[in-house]
């Protein structure tokens, strides 16, 4: 299934949709202004919150964690930089790790388990300027944990872009 995420200029908040292909919308992505860690929500079209991205307060390195119904999912890191690429370790709270690695800035990425591809995230599908696609590549993965990942790594490398 592939996913389109329209970015824009965001207001304070940082909310936004992500559509299905058809145009169909799929996931609110609901950023929470006047906090004191970059919190954001990845919601249903129902408004239900299916999975919560927080910035770790006290971590040597840069951290996100993803949380499903208040317990912890995952752990986010960089793993190594590179001048071509970026590299995310991803860490389960089964101790599972994903690999998120590629062109984080320019859209070109992806998300694997063991080297098999989970997710690629890619503006190379599209003609819409400011858009980019995640495409889940397996059925059984979870969209809204793989879509989570590719709104925090990005958020992570941006923020690290404005600091530096």
């Amino acid at each position: 299934m592939r996913y389109l995420v329209r970015e824009r200029i965001f207001a304070i908040g940082d909310d936004y949709w992500i559509e299905e292909e058809g145009g169909r919308p799929a996931f609110l992505v609901d950023g929470k202004a006047l906090r004191l860690r970059d919190t954001l929500e990845i919601k249903d079209p129902d408004g239900r919150v299916l999975v919560t991205l927080r910035q770790k307060v006290f971590a040597l390195r840069e951290t996100m964690t993803v949380e499903r119904d208040d317990l912890p999912l995952a752990t986010v890191r960089r793993k190594r930089l590179s001048l071509l690429r970026n590299h995310f370790r991803v860490t389960l709270a089964d101790g599972t790790e994903l690999d998120v690695s590629g062109r984080i800035m320019d859209r070109e990425f992806g998300v694997t388990y063991e080297g098999e591809p989970l997710a690629r995230i890619s503006r190379r599908w599209l003609t819409v300027r400011d858009t980019y696609a995640v495409d889940v590549v397996r059925e059984d993965a979870d969209a809204a944990l793989l879509i989570a990942l590719a709104v925090c790594v990005i958020r992570m490398t941006e923020r690290e872009r404005d600091e530096g």
